[in-house]
């Protein structure tokens, strides 16, 4: 893959995340691909963090898009190789104060293997 493949995949996965659409954001991910959060810790602490497969990303996401609906992510910056990407993004969520986000997608065959993210 190209780097601009991986750029292509992270300006679609911020379009369906913005979007709240659930079946597009999916669609760019591995059926088992992995996804670490520090917000999926403290919220859901048994997971350690950690969710694999589309069933549990949508059950995360979903429960995230109910909660915040105002919840919208805006790019910072873009560093992508061959094979992941580097996404700085502020998170803003009405009547919270944003914060700072990056996050790495690992990409293989043109689909997400494994998501981070840090906030800052």
């Amino acid at each position: 893959m190209s780097s601009e493949n991986c750029l292509s995949i992270a300006y679609k996965w911020f379009d369906a995340f913005n979007k709240k659409d659930l079946d597009q954001l999916l669609s760019l991910y591995d059926d088992n691909a992995e996804h670490f959060s520090p917000k999926l810790k403290i919220r859901k602490p048994e997971t350690n963090g950690l969710v694999i497969g589309k069933l549990e990303l949508r059950d995360w996401w979903q429960e995230a898009f109910d909660r915040l609906p105002t919840l919208n992510y805006r790019v910072t910056s873009l560093t992508a190789n061959a094979d992941r990407v580097f996404m700085e993004y502020v998170r803003s969520v009405e009547n919270e104060n944003d914060m700072m986000i990056a996050e790495v997608l690992e990409i293989r065959e043109n689909k997400i293997i494994a998501s981070r993210v840090y906030h800052g």
